[in-house]
C-alpha cells in the first residue's frame, strides 16, 4: 500500500516513494496504477491528490502530489520554471569514460506502427540539460547521480544512452535485453514554498540496486 510509502506530507503536499512498476496514469493494459491508490492517499480530505508530474511506470522513487487544486496549480508552475530540485540515481549498463560531465541534447518524439515511441536527440526538439556524476562502481557498472535542470520526456533515459554513451541497466527501449528491470530511481525532491517549511523527501534505494551490485549505497 502506498500510504506505507509516504514520505512528506502536509495540507498542501504528499510526497510518496513509488515503486518501480506502477504506472502513474491508467495503462491500455489495465495493470495497476496510481489512480488505484488516491482514496487511500486522501487521508480525511474530501478531494483526491493528484499528481504533480510523471515517473515512467518502471522508475521508483519521489513523486509529488497535490492535495487541492490552487497547491497542483502552484507546484506544477514550479516545475514549469525548473525551480524544483531534483536528483536520480541509476545503474549503467557499464562505466563511462569520464568521471562526471554535462549532457546537452534537445529531445524529440518520434513514432512508428512497427516500433512505437520513443524520445530521439533532434536539435529541432525540446532543449534538456542534465548534469551527471559517478558516485561508485562495481561489477563493471557504474552508479551514476543525475541532477536535471529539464524535465523532457524519458530525458534521463536518452542523455544516458545518447549522451553519456552507456544506457541504463534494464532500459527496455534504450539498452540492451537484461535479467534486471530499469534501475532509476527518483531519490530526491525539494522545493521551496512561500510562507511554509519546503516540501523535501528523499526515498531509499529500493532492493534492486543492491542486486545489481551497489549493497553498500543502500
Amino acid at each position: 500500500m502506498l500510504t506505507d510509502r509516504v514520505l512528506f506530507i502536509d495540507g498542501e503536499a504528499i510526497v510518496i516513494d513509488k515503486p518501480a512498476g506502477l504506472a502513474v496514469d491508467p495503462p491500455r493494459d489495465g495493470s495497476p496504477s496510481l489512480n488505484d491508490e488516491l482514496d487511500d492517499l486522501r487521508f480525511g480530505f474530501r478531494r483526491l491528490p493528484l499528481a504533480v508530474h510523471r515517473l515512467d511506470r518502471d522508475t521508483s522513487g519521489c513523486l509529488l502530489l497535490a492535495r487541492n487544486p490552487k497547491a497542483h496549480k502552484k507546484f506544477a508552475t514550479a516545475f514549469e520554471a525548473g525551480v524544483v530540485r531534483k536528483t536520480y540515481l541509476a545503474v549503467l549498463d557499464g562505466v563511462p569514460g569520464e568521471a562526471e560531465g554535462r549532457v546537452e541534447l534537445a529531445l524529440k518524439k518520434v513514432s512508428s506502427r512497427e516500433a512505437g515511441w520513443r524520445m530521439v536527440p533532434d536539435a529541432a526538439g525540446k532543449g534538456a540539460v542534465t548534469d551527471w556524476a559517478v558516485v561508485g562502481e562495481a561489477n563493471g557498472r557504474a552508479l551514476v547521480r543525475f541532477t536535471p535542470t529539464t524535465g523532457r520526456t524519458h530525458q534521463l533515459r536518452v542523455h544516458a544512452a545518447s549522451g553519456i554513451g552507456v544506457p541504463i541497466l534494464g532500459d527496455p527501449v534504450y539498452g540492451r535485453p537484461s535479467q534486471f528491470r530499469m534501475l532509476l530511481h527518483a531519490a530526491s525532491l525539494g522545493l521551496d514554498r512561500e510562507g511554509k517549511e519546503p516540501v523535501a523527501a528523499v526515498a531509499p534505494l529500493p532492493v534492486s540496486f543492491a542486486n545489481a551490485g551497489f549493497r553498500d549505497a543502500i
